[in-house]
């Protein structure tokens, strides 16, 4: 019977300001005979473990030294998943910006590898710009403090502070995020801050709008292209970011669906065109033209996001809605509307491009399927 093999497990460490290899493993003769071989090699006694420094040649060393001797885990080493999509030109551009960008003398800028990081991992230009001002903000809290000598107590502090100004429990788990971000994915260090603790997320029910009002709006919009904008939201269950992105090539009228190309989570999908709303958009295209953008602004540029709010919001104070109105509830609606006409979970899901069918169950919670068939006892 083959033997059981022991256990060594990697981990990544920071000691004056030096990048190490902590080598985490029950007692053993054998094993500590060979660590004693490994180069440059530490004991630290206050957490048990052995460190040499990192390297890719020493990770090399450890790998040949226990082969058929121990398993050398190094599930925590290998937290980073490798890079297999090409980088975006135009996310590039977009951040090379905070790379070149002005600032006060005394103000501490967001490392340049973390810029790069964020467009080798295509995370959205929303994301991005969202992760460089939390850790800014952070980093500049601790401004006379070197970035390795941080410590978890530092952090909650610091979190401690911004709770005490306000910011909501999703606002703090971004910054724990944009701070993570640096020393797991930058630093490549994931144990770093594995103790911090996350606020609880309050199970807050998505806003709606109900049919009625959904068709006043529509019908109080100022032009064709403002009612094909809130249309295409609305019909289509789109986040605002993926109807500024809309390319005229997206709007498929022969299998009637709308292709989302690069959404949340860099995901493609396809979801619902609706007859009426082809009809108002052949319409809309005859009179304005659009050259590569469903919906351009000024100088053929895609419509800014401030400007589809500003559409809505003046829609629905013609239409009297007193509710207070974001373009987020459209999607909303949507999906609940929807599911109060019998469409099934799953196909709400695949619209929505919901990566985890819980995140669409929400929308159960909202519908007044059940309440439909319930009597009130005052009635």
């Amino acid at each position: 019977m083959k033997a059981q093999l022991k256990r060594i497990t990697l981990k990544h460490l920071v000691i004056d300001k030096k990048k190490m290899i902590g080598l985490k493993f029950y007692p053993d003769k054998v094993l500590q005979a060979l660590i004693k071989q490994l180069p440059n090699v530490k004991w630290l006694t206050e957490s048990d473990q052995a460190i040499i420094p990192n390297s890719a040649k020493n990770l090399s060393t450890i790998y040949a030294t226990f082969k058929g001797v121990a398993f050398v885990d190094g599930k925590y080493f290998y937290r980073n998943k490798p890079l297999t999509n090409p980088v975006s030109p135009a996310k590039q551009v977009t951040l090379s910006s905070f790379l070149h960008r002005t600032t006060n003398p005394d103000y501490r800028n967001c490392p340049r590898e973390y810029i790069e990081k964020l467009v080798l991992k295509k995370y959205s230009i929303s994301t991005a710009k969202t992760y460089i001002s939390l850790f800014e903000g952070f980093i500049n809290y601790y401004k006379a403090i070197d970035l390795m000598q941080l410590s978890e107590d530092h952090i909650r502090q610091y979190l401690l502070v911004q709770i005490e100004k306000g910011k909501s429990e999703s606002s703090i788990n971004q910054i724990i995020n944009s701070i993570k971000f640096y020393y797991e994915m930058v630093l490549n260090m994931p144990n770093r801050f594995y103790y911090i603790e996350r606020p609880r997320k309050k199970e807050k029910l998505p806003e709606v709008l109900s049919k009625q009002e959904v068709n006043r709006i529509l019908s109080n919009t100022n032009n064709i292209k403002h009612k094909c904008i809130l249309s295409v939201i609305y019909s289509a269950g789109l986040r605002v970011s993926e109807l500024i992105n809309l390319k005229m090539s997206d709007i498929d009228s022969t299998r009637m669906v709308i292709r989302i190309e690069d959404a949340k989570g860099g995901k493609d999908r396809y979801t619902l065109l609706s007859k009426n709303v082809l009809i108002d958009l052949r319409y809309y295209f005859k009179q304005y033209r659009p050259k590569v953008h469903l919906f351009e602004g000024l100088h053929d540029r895609p419509y800014s996001a401030t400007s589809v709010l500003k559409i809505l919001k003046k829609a629905s104070a013609k239409a009297g809605i007193k509710k207070m109105v974001k373009t987020h509830m459209l999607r909303h609606s949507f999906a609940t509307h929807l599911l109060e006409q019998g469409a099934d979970l799953r196909a709400i899901q695949t619209l929505l491009g919901h990566s985890n069918i819980s995140t669409t169950e929400i929308y159960t919670h909202v519908a007044n399927t059940i309440m439909k068939g319930i009597r009130n006892p005052l009635d």
